[in-house]
């Protein structure tokens, strides 16, 4: 592993709760998996079973490559507790910044293990709980826009799935609140628990970004794969352009989370939109020895400085610390590469590693330096 990423102190901008209990090899292996369940296939016969076997397996004392039967075992041994203790502890971050909006149950949130946790506020959640008892289309916009700046007064960054309920094809002007409320109805009256509705959704990510501006928090997209409730070819990020040109000069930080396979694409927006990063975060426990190429990828256009570090880490501990350890492996080689190509210098090497694994990301959340977030 480079030692120019070594002694990165990371930030880790988007993650989420490990499950707070043991668990059986059949859902471990589901956790090693987007898929909505683990089916007939080997899950541990993937770049990311082998991920585990390689860099998670020493941290429970055993050898790297230990089989999927000793890793489990050891596992048990240990106890969850413990496990999770170790492989969060050695991941290396400072900051967890955490995505409330989804966690197992029971969940522990990596903060309480590690410390230095702070909340991002996913804003479907938001309009989610209050809508039981909005009373009203009415009463639901009001209520959002009030419960939203109370949770966020405590946050670090707000976030939206918008991608996997109606695709990331937002407008760039806000639906006016006459149709909001409209569609509010409609919703409201079907007792759906989740918000889909198009227009609705597209208030709720505007008034996300008027809130954002207020309260200077940056507003994270998922954009690009995850599990099969989403349409991929709807969660490409290149649909946010009329968004994001409405939005350049309006204050807001825009958050591409996770990007691939477009982060080509999410790395050009960030090229031509200097309010937009970028994160590819999730990706690289999956993408295996195609990683140091991802991350190429990402840096041919994406401005350094726009270049962010997460785990996206969720449920597994082991996904947390696949995160941190792959990226400096992977993150590391590739500056290696570039030094010895005599593309950069040692300097401009170090900079750029600190700038991505935590700098760019304290910059962007100023609540992170001020101590104002919990």
């Amino acid at each position: 592993m480079s030692t120019v990423t070594d002694e990165v102190p990371l930030i880790d901008q988007h993650c989420h709760a490990v499950l707070g209990r043991d668990v059986e090899p059949e859902e471990f292996a589901a956790g090693l998996t987007e898929a909505a369940a683990a089916g007939t296939r080997d899950r541990w016969h993937s770049s990311l079973g082998l991920a585990v076997r390689r860099w998670c397996a020493p941290v429970l004392d055993l050898p790297a490559h230990a089989s999927p039967e000793d890793y489990l075992e050891r596992r048990a041994e240990l106890g969850w507790q413990e496990v999770t203790e170790r492989l969060l502890r050695s991941a290396g971050v400072e900051h967890w910044l955490v995505d409330t909006g989804y966690a197992p149950s029971p969940g522990v949130e990596p903060g309480e293990v590690c410390g230095a946790g702070h909340e991002v506020v996913r804003i479907e959640q938001v309009a989610e709980t209050l809508a039981p008892r909005a009373g009203s289309p009415a009463g639901l916009l009001d209520g959002f826009r009030a419960e939203l700046r109370e949770r966020a007064a405590t946050a670090v960054a707000l976030k939206t799935v918008v991608a996997y309920r109606s695709g990331l094809d937002v407008p760039g002007e806000c639906p006016p609140d006459r149709d909001a409320a409209l569609a509010a109805q409609g919703w409201l009256r079907s007792g759906d628990p989740r918000l889909t509705d198009p227009v609705l959704h597209a208030w709720v990510v505007h008034e996300a970004t008027r809130v954002g501006v207020e309260l200077g928090l940056p507003l994270q997209f998922h954009t690009g794969f995850g599990d099969d409730d989403l349409h991929l070819r709807e969660v490409d990020p290149l649909l946010l352009t009329d968004f994001l040109r409405s939005t350049r000069d309006s204050g807001i930080a825009v958050v591409l989370l996770h990007c691939w396979p477009f982060h080509r694409n999410a790395a050009y927006l960030a090229h031509v939109f200097d309010h937009v990063s970028v994160d590819i975060g999730l990706t690289l426990p999956f993408v295996g020895v195609r990683a140091d190429d991802v991350l190429a990828e990402a840096l041919e256009l994406a401005p350094f400085d726009s270049v962010l570090y997460s785990s996206d880490g969720h449920a597994l501990p082991e996904l947390h610390h696949l995160g941190a350890v792959l990226w400096r492996h992977h993150f590391g080689r590739l500056l290696d590469s570039w030094l010895a190509d005599d593309v950069l210098d040692v300097d401009a090497a170090e900079r750029l590693a600190f700038a991505v694994g935590a700098e760019n990301a304290a910059r962007l959340h100023p609540r992170l330096r001020t101590g104002r977030a919990r």
